[in-house]
């Protein structure tokens, strides 16, 4: 059985019920799970490879004397590739780079006063680590939809972090996607020790500046723990276990919608998939559809461990399913609706919509153009979807003549002495004092 027969009624539940049924898998952030987190970064800290070579022993199976990839890895690997996956993989990048093409942050000037002019310039992330997960399923689309923003910005110093398997190699597919980002440098390590390993750097693993991508509930703790550490690095956003919402009306097709929530359950046991309709036939038909298709389902029982931690729940209006969409803020959000534009402008947190009954989420997660490394556990009420603008830095640029800082310098000084900071008001005085000289 799927776990899921039963359906909610969302306005039948108190307000601690309605936080309960909205409430994520709680191994995201166990106390257990940060501190495992932070003694695996912590060894890396300190011993370097010889704790990478440990860990990915014990962790990933695998023992290696090198991380990086090597040249004939990549050869064999781009060999191995199927040609169907190959073709289809170059015809994905053509449209993640259309897409992609225009998210760029933009450079400008303004003169805001006579003689004062205002930039705003744009470089990228110098040294930039990727995280490329290749655990239960390895996953070549998240190496293009990482590389291929990486390159639009012109990031100089790029490396991948994937997971290795039990005999010591990458996924080919992955590396095969990586040439195909123009990435040389593959390192083959997963896991928290990987995002250690960028984030400090060991005699192995050059330390990076910033670090992208999804993982598990071990690499997004890693990446949060980084991220606050004064010494770590800049992380894209939390990307963590993958989540959708689906929002149906009485219209939609049952096998469609079950086959949505399944696409994303079989991520991994800490997934998790919503259902809210204003039709109790479409949630029943939903259901019984989940436990004949889960039948048939290769990964039914990764599938059913994320079923577990799922929701199917009834809602009196549309309107409503709306609110809960945007107090739950889902990774991935599809609108199996009659009108699902219409219905747009209702969405205010969501990392990637999807609109109506031909629009399945895996087309986000591969082929469509758009970016399928998105926020996750509610960041979707503060982050976007990743962009070329996320591999870029905007630095500001200030010129003033002496016209300019006699024109605007009066403004600074009034404020500067309201501060009390008198230095910084001196700075501007002694330069009006010289214009007027």
């Amino acid at each position: 059985m799927s776990r899921l027969a039963a359906w909610l009624d969302w306005n039948a539940l108190d307000e601690p019920r309605r936080t309960t049924a909205l409430q994520r898998p709680p191994t995201a952030a166990s106390c257990e799970l940060r501190e495992t987190v932070a003694t695996i970064i912590a060894d890396v800290r300190a011993r370097g490879d010889v704790a990478l070579r440990e860990l990915t022993q014990r962790l990933d199976g695998a023992v290696l004397d090198d991380f990086a990839v090597g040249e004939h890895e990549f050869a064999m690997a781009e060999a191995r590739v199927p040609a169907d996956l190959r073709a289809a993989m170059i015809e994905a990048a053509g449209r993640i780079e259309r897409f992609h093409a225009e998210s760029g942050q933009r450079a400008y000037a303004v003169e805001t006063a006579a003689g004062v002019v205002c930039e705003r310039i744009v470089r990228p992330v110098g040294r930039v680590g990727l995280y490329v997960p290749a655990g239960s399923a390895p996953l070549p689309s998240t190496m293009l939809m990482l590389g291929i923003p990486a390159r639009l910005a012109a990031c100089p110093d790029v490396l991948v972090c994937t997971p290795p398997r039990r005999d010591g190699s990458a996924d080919p597919a992955v590396l095969a996607a990586a040439r195909l980002c123009g990435i040389e440098r593959v390192f083959k390590l997963g896991g928290a020790q990987a995002i250690a390993a960028m984030a400090f750097g060991t005699a192995s693993v050059p330390r990076r500046d910033k670090l992208f991508g999804p993982g598990n509930a071990w690499v997004d703790e890693a990446k949060r723990q980084v991220s606050v550490d004064p010494a770590g690095a800049a992380i894209d956003m939390p990307a963590g276990p993958s989540e959708l919402m689906v929002i149906a009306d009485a219209g939609a097709d049952a096998s469609f919608v079950a086959a949505d929530l399944l696409s994303q359950a079989e991520h991994g046991a800490d997934s998790q998939v919503l259902l809210v309709s204003d039709s109790a036939a479409l949630l029943d038909a939903v259901a019984a559809e989940l436990d004949t298709q889960l039948a048939g389902l290769p990964r039914a029982a990764i599938a059913r461990e994320a079923l577990a931690s799922s929701r199917l729940l009834r809602v009196d209006a549309l309107q409503v399913a709306f609110d809960i969409a945007n107090r739950y803020a889902p990774e991935h959000l599809i609108l199996a609706l009659r009108e699902p534009r219409a219905w747009l402008a209702s969405v205010h947190a969501a990392g990637s919509v999807f609109l109506g009954d031909w629009t399945p989420e895996a087309l986000g997660d591969y082929c469509s153009g758009t970016n399928h490394v998105l926020p996750t556990g509610g960041a979707a009420r503060a982050y976007g979807g990743l962009g070329v603008s996320d591999f870029q830095v905007a630095i500001s640029v200030q010129s003033a003549t002496a016209d300019g800082i006699a024109a605007i310098g009066p403004c600074a000084r009034t404020i500067a002495h309201a501060e009390g900071l008198d230095a910084h008001a001196r700075a501007v005085t002694r330069r009006l004092a010289g214009v007027a000289a």
